[in-house]
Order: C-alpha cells, then sequence, then structure tokens
C-alpha cells in the first residue's frame, strides 16, 4: 500500500534554529605548509608544517593565530548592555568602551550553555564565540529581548578573528579586540583555584576583530601559527574552554571559571541561584585537572576519552596538546572525591595529576 504525498500544509513547522552559514574558507589555509585542522577547530590550519617552533614563536609574541573560524555576534541599541547584564553571569552594565571581559550563559539549573567573549566600542557590544554554539547562543539571546531597545546579529560573515600573544586592550585607531584576563580575578568573584603562581599569569592574549576581507592584510609578513599552538598554551594555562572542558552538566565552579566569568553580587539571572547555592553551601561535584601525560606511546588520549583509577572510570580527557616545553599535556574533569595522588589511565597512557580546582 502506498501512502498519498504530504502537503506542505500538512507538515509540522521546523522549529530547529538554522543560525548562520559557517565562517568562509580562510585564505590562510592556502599558505606554505599549511595542515588543516579539524573538529571544533574545523576551517583554519593546525599547523603550518612545524607546531613546536609555532608554540615558540606565539608565546614570544612574534606569531599570529587564524581564529576566523570563530563566530562574532553583535548587540546594538540603548539597552545593549543592560540587557546582557540581565541575562548572564557578569556584571555587564558599566563596561567601558574598548574594556574586555567574558560572560557565561546559564541554563535554568546552573549548567554552562555558552560562553561569550565581551567587549563593547561604545555603540555596539561584539561577542565572539565558537562557531559550532553560535547558531543557539543567538536565537536564545533574540527571543530574550521582548521589548527593550537591542538588535542581535551574526556578523561571522564580515569579521573575522585573529589570535595574538598580547595582553593590551586596543586603543582609538586600531582595531576592535578581546583581551583574556585570565586567570583574574575580575569583578566580586571567588577563586577555586590558587590564587598565586597561576601558570595562566604567564600566557598574554587577545583575540583581535578584523574586517574579513583584510584578514590577509592584517597577518601581512608576520609568522603564523597554527591552533595546535594556541591550543597547548591554553591547556598548559589551565584555560577552560566551551564545547571542550563542558558538557551538559558542567558548573562553573568545576572548572574555576568563576574567577573571570561571574560575579557574585550583581543581581539575579539565569542560573544563578546554582552558583550561590554551590558557592555558599557545598563543593562542585567534579573537578578540573591539569595532566601530565606519559608521552613513551605512539598516540595519545582523545578528547572526550575515559579517565580511570583502578578499575572504575572517574573523568574524561577534555583538551589534549603536545606542549614544546611540557611535552604531552591534557586537561580532565574528574569526580571531586578522586584521591589528588592517583596517577590516572587513558587507554594505554598514564596521566599524573596536578590539582586546579581545591575547594
Amino acid at each position: 500500500m502506498t501512502s498519498s504525498p504530504t502537503s506542505a500544509a500538512d507538515k509540522p513547522e521546523d522549529l530547529t534554529p538554522q543560525g548562520p552559514p559557517p565562517a568562509p574558507p580562510s585564505p590562510l589555509l592556502q599558505r606554505s605548509g599549511a595542515v588543516a585542522s579539524s573538529g571544533l577547530d574545523a576551517g583554519v590550519a593546525a599547523h603550518y608544517g612545524d607546531p613546536h617552533r609555532e608554540q615558540r614563536l606565539l608565546a614570544e609574541g612574534l606569531a599570529v593565530v587564524d581564529l576566523s573560524h570563530r563566530a562574532v555576534l553583535t548587540v546594538t541599541g540603548p539597552d545593549r548592555l543592560s540587557w546582557l547584564h540581565s541575562l548572564t553571569s557578569q556584571a555587564l552594565t558599566d563596561l567601558a568602551p574598548r574594556t574586555s571581559t567574558e560572560t557565561l550563559v546559564l541554563s535554568p539549573k546552573g549548567h554552562i550553555e555558552h560562553a561569550l567573549h565581551v567587549v563593547d566600542d561604545g555603540e555596539t557590544t561584539w561577542l565572539i564565540t565558537d562557531a559550532a554554539t553560535a547558531p543557539a547562543a543567538q536565537s536564545w539571546l533574540d527571543s530574550m529581548r521582548f521589548m527593550l531597545r537591542v538588535e542581535v546579529a551574526d556578523r561571522t560573515a564580515d569579521f573575522a578573528v585573529v589570535g595574538e600573544s598580547v595582553a593590551r586592550e586596543s586603543v582609538e585607531g586600531e582595531p576592535l579586540a578581546w583581551v583574556d584576563h585570565w586567570p583574574g580575578p575580575i569583578g566580586d568573584t571567588a577563586l577555586y583555584g590558587p590564587s598565586e603562581d597561576h601558570p595562566g599569569a604567564d600566557r598574554p592574549w587577545r583575540e583581535v576583530l578584523i574586517p574579513r576581507a583584510d584578514l590577509s592584510a592584517y597577518v601581512g609578513e608576520r609568522p603564523l601559527s597554527g591552533i595546535w599552538a594556541a591550543e597547548a598554551l591554553r591547556v598548559a594555562a589551565w584555560r577552560p574552554r566551551a564545547g571542550a572542558e563542558t558538557d551538559h552538566r558542567t558548573i562553573a565552579h568545576e572548572l574555576d571559571w568563576l574567577r573571570t566569568a561571574v560575579h557574585l553580587h550583581k543581581g539575579c539571572y539565569r542560573g544563578q541561584e546554582t552558583i550561590a547555592r554551590v558557592h555558599n553551601l557545598g563543593r562542585p561535584p567534579r573537578r578540573l585537572v591539569f595532566l601530565h601525560l606519559d608521552g613513551s606511546g605512539h598516540t595519545l588520549p582523545e578528547p572526550g576519552d575515559e579517565l580511570a583509577h583502578g578499575d572504575k572510570v572517574v573523568g574524561r580527557v577534555t583538551s589534549v596538546a603536545r606542549h614544546y616545553e611540557e611535552g604531552p599535556i591534557a586537561l580532565g574533569v574528574i569526580k571531586r572525591n578522586t584521591d589528588a595522588a592517583a596517577v590516572l589511565v587513558s587507554g594505554p597512557t598514564s596521566a599524573a595529576q596536578t590539582v586546579i580546582v581545591e575547594r
């Protein structure tokens, strides 16, 4: 028996957020030696032929990184900062032009949904985020506008992002940039990791917004480092990244992310109850760890691989890198009560912990 075709009028409405198209292919992938990345960083070069040299150049501030696969959203209108302030985890109402910060969009239960790099130019608030989650972030922001004087737009097709080992905010006359102030602290917050001797203090970083048509010209003849180099320096700095260190139940305390992304006394926003309750009354159920990996084998764990202690799975690997000085390293998220002195195992690879989240 054959069924009759369903008419367009009978079909249910597709409510799946369509989002913007992906960023155009990067012209920097045409540079000599470029090897394309994949996964979370698809669309830019993993490296240009010599990953360890590229790391050294980047750490010395001599190279730049193509981040043109990142998504760029803008919020315009006179209510933009107070509106974002009311929706997200950071205090934004009095954010001065060309001053960088970051904020989190949380679920009603306090789980991290989106991480936004925020900088305002005096007329527009610019948000840099990972491309995979940008359509959902834009859709949610649009749904929360109500009667306020704000407009949300995707500008990924018009603007590209370039990473630099620079800690200076941009000034008038040069391209707008978001500066990573990790490890902070920023504002009225709390530390779940060390207050002194934090390795992130040795990693200057900013993300420069460039008209996409000018990307190649902005880079010019400067050396290029691939995303592998940037990720290795990030992992060594214990810097969490949404989509890597997060899953559907991650709370900010587990990653020591309150220190730069959460203001503890800014008023109500979605997920605030969980932030306050865990901070005041409890401990996070999991904790971020830095892992020194045994590099004697031919392979390393992949993000998402299990971490075990004895015959018990205690967590997962979240980011993996080969550092030019420290060798194979990783970040992982494990159960809070796991012995801090235990050597963990991921497949055939052993991993020695360094405690990050101490509370």
